[in-house]
């Protein structure tokens, strides 16, 4: 019973020490960053830095997003939108199925854009299905192709500014 007690004993103080180190080393730590001008200036230049990497890679996505916009609509208009009105309807029917499933998977937001794009290229009145849009489209969604109808003078939705205000002030 003797040797139970010293192993317990044992691992008790260890712990104990090691749990008194981690206390200190956070003292330490806390003070030097209270009182150490020299290390207060490095964990701000670290931060700044920090803060700078990821302002670069959110523009380089942002202007890689762009990019990806611009090239689905040149892309859509090369392929080019029906003209009959029976495979209009059957092209836009198709187009807003294809883009509410990418929506419900959340995969490609780009892609679904440019679904619901190709159905309001094709619709008689697209100022009504952009109301329809903006109270059914996730916002993500509704921004890129706020972003592909800015990209394309030829659909009439009214001013622009209108339409983005409108799909902004729903969410917010």
């Amino acid at each position: 019973m003797s040797s139970s007690l010293r192993t317990s004993t044992i691992i008790a103080a260890s712990i104990g020490t090691i749990f008194t180190g981690f206390v200190a080393y956070a003292i330490y730590f806390d003070h030097k960053r209270r009182t150490d001008p020299e290390f207060r200036k490095a964990l701000k230049r670290e931060s700044r830095r920090e803060a700078r990497v990821a302002k670069e890679q959110a523009e380089a996505q942002g202007a890689q997003q762009k990019e990806a916009i611009n090239t689905a609509v040149a892309q859509a208009k090369e392929e080019g939108f029906p003209t009959d009105v029976e495979d209009k309807e059957a092209y836009f029917m198709t187009e807003v199925a294809r883009g509410e499933t990418l929506c419900q998977d959340g995969s490609d937001s780009v892609e679904a854009a440019l679904c619901f794009y190709k159905a309001l290229k094709v619709y008689p009145q697209p100022r009504d299905l952009m109301s329809i849009y903006d109270k059914t489209v996730p916002k993500p969604v509704l921004d890129i192709l706020a972003d592909m109808i800015a990209s394309d003078p030829s659909i009439q939705v009214g001013s622009r500014q209108g339409s983005e205000s409108g799909s902004h002030g729903i969410d917010d």
